[in-house]
């Protein structure tokens, strides 16, 4: 019987492959929801960052790395900012917050195309399984279609 002596080696080997496996999961998942080969990946400060289409949201997910204290993103928006009865629009935000989100919530997030009202969800990448990356990755996808197109009649400007 031998032994390998080479710890480092062996725990290097293991993060590649935790890391391959995590990347070929997520672009797994994606390929199963998107539509019209939409999919797109692209490396960003030595993560991931996928964005396909799913009905009439763009989705977007986000691995910023593979060691347990990274992150795992996903997000789509919904409406933009500013908004006719943005208070009353919170308070529904809220609402659905607690009653129909799940582990995604609502949320606003500004970027280069201004304020957006968004569905995401984050975790650390510690524990994370191939089944939670695809429940968090669909919920958003699934909640931001159903909501975008009915807080846009509602709310837009």
């Amino acid at each position: 019987m031998t032994y390998n002596t080479d710890t480092t080696l062996d725990a290097d080997t293991a993060l590649d492959e935790a890391s391959e496996n995590l990347v070929e999961t997520i672009e797994t998942i994606i390929s199963s929801l998107e539509q019209d080969d939409s999919a797109m990946v692209r490396r960003v400060d030595g993560g991931h960052l996928w964005t396909f289409k799913y009905g009439s949201v763009d989705v977007f997910v986000q691995l910023t790395g593979t060691t347990d204290d990274d992150t795992f993103k996903a997000w789509a928006k919904v409406l933009s900012l500013p908004v006719q009865e943005q208070p009353r629009l919170m308070q529904k935000l809220l609402e659905m917050n607690w009653s129909g989100t799940f582990e995604a919530c609502f949320c606003i997030l500004s970027d280069e195309q201004g304020e957006q009202v968004a569905v995401s969800t984050t975790r650390t990448v510690a524990e994370l399984s191939p089944s939670e990356i695809s429940r968090n990755i669909t919920i958003v996808a699934t909640i931001a279609d159903e909501q975008d197109d009915a807080l846009a009649a509602e709310f837009s400007a």
